[in-house]
């Protein structure tokens, strides 16, 4: 149990600044992503308190809907997402068909749109972090995720720590030069994740023809911020005027969340049973929790637009492709001293949202 709230049912992922776990949330009587701190340096404290302090409402981004603080721990919680992510897509399946491609560009700059009109710079677009809702082969949905390094636009860099956390291949040439956050390093960061949508890597496309996605692509991802659109929202017009071929193929996006452990259902935890003679346990909020050993999991259209090119079925004309996406595992470790620093973390908060 954790802060009265939440009970820790399984372990989902793990990375170098933190883990997260699946989690039921006893007030809400739901699962959720919890996301626990594992390094306690300070670069590690503002990450935290930069992510924990997004608070954008938009169907393509995944924001932290609280967080809680025990003793020396501290963790923030979020929708949790079943389908994998975009990494784990082009893993199994490689170049995507260009219908898919139009319609998950779209979307993250949808998100996009909505991030910099927050008045902030994500900073970490990768595939990684571009998370799939199980639609099946119906229409994907595609969510943004972890602002952990995501600055003010225009705010100059508080430490030069949180530049040593960019992507190598995807953050923009000025911005691992240590220019100041600008919406445009955004913007090669979804190119280069457009190119990879296309040919399966990290190589330039041959050649793009005007008008095409790789030519969207190629102009996200030129070297100078001036040679790149001036907008996601410019960006996305240019998408959305690309006219792509229907073809055969299928993508299968499918729930992809490890089965819930023993003492565990979809609506929440199995209440005891009671042994022969003894009298009945009332179920509720106050149930008894039952042990829930970790799972090991396998392996790591917008309001207003008509979705073209897409049925209940998935992608008009098209034959059955299964992809597979997955999450990850990992541990959470200690975050010492934070109530006692409670004060400085929302001076902090309240300098970002300036």
């Amino acid at each position: 149990m954790f802060a009265g709230r939440y009970v820790f049912v399984d372990l989902l992922d793990e990375g170098g600044m933190g883990s997260v776990w699946r989690v039921w949330d006893r007030r809400d009587r739901c699962y959720r992503a919890a996301k626990l701190l594992e390094r306690s340096d300070g670069a590690a404290l503002l990450r935290f308190v930069r992510e924990t302090a997004t608070r954008i409402d938009h169907p393509h981004v995944v924001a932290p809907t609280g967080w809680s603080a025990e003793d020396d721990r501290v963790l923030f919680t979020m929708p949790l997402v079943d389908g994998g992510s975009v990494a784990l897509l082009l893993a199994d399946y490689g170049a995507l068909p260009p219908l898919w491609v139009r319609e998950l560009t779209d979307q993250l700059l949808q998100a996009l749109v909505a991030v910099h009109a927050a008045g902030l710079v994500h900073r970490d677009v990768k595939p990684a972090n571009l998370l799939l809702r199980a639609t099946g082969r119906g229409r994907p949905h595609l969510l943004l995720s972890d602002f952990g390094i995501a600055a003010g636009i225009d705010q100059p860099r508080l430490t030069a720590s949180t530049d040593r956390l960019l992507t190598p291949g995807y953050a923009a040439p000025e911005a691992e030069d240590g220019a100041d956050p600008d919406p445009r390093q955004d913007l090669y960061s979804a190119g280069v994740v457009v190119r990879e949508l296309l040919s399966g890597g990290r190589g330039r496309l041959p050649d793009p023809r005007p008008g095409s996605l790789a030519d969207v692509a190629e102009r996200l991802c030129a070297e100078r911020p001036a040679a790149r659109y001036r907008t996601a929202a410019e960006a996305l017009l240019a998408v959305r005027a690309v006219e792509v071929p229907r073809g055969e193929e299928e993508v299968e996006v499918f729930r992809h969340l490890p089965e819930l452990p023993a003492g565990w259902s979809a609506d929440g935890p199995v209440p005891a049973t009671p042994s022969p003679g003894a009298p009945q346990q009332a179920t509720g909020r106050d149930e008894p929790l039952r042990p829930a050993p970790p799972v090991t999991p396998p392996g790591a259209g917008g309001p207003g637009r008509p979705d073209a090119g897409w049925s209940q079925q998935g992608p008009a004309s098209a034959g059955p492709t299964r992809v597979v996406s997955r999450d990850g595992r990992g541990r959470g470790l200690l975050l010492p001293v934070v109530l006692a620093g409670l004060g400085v973390v929302l001076v902090v908060v309240a300098l970002l949202l300036l």
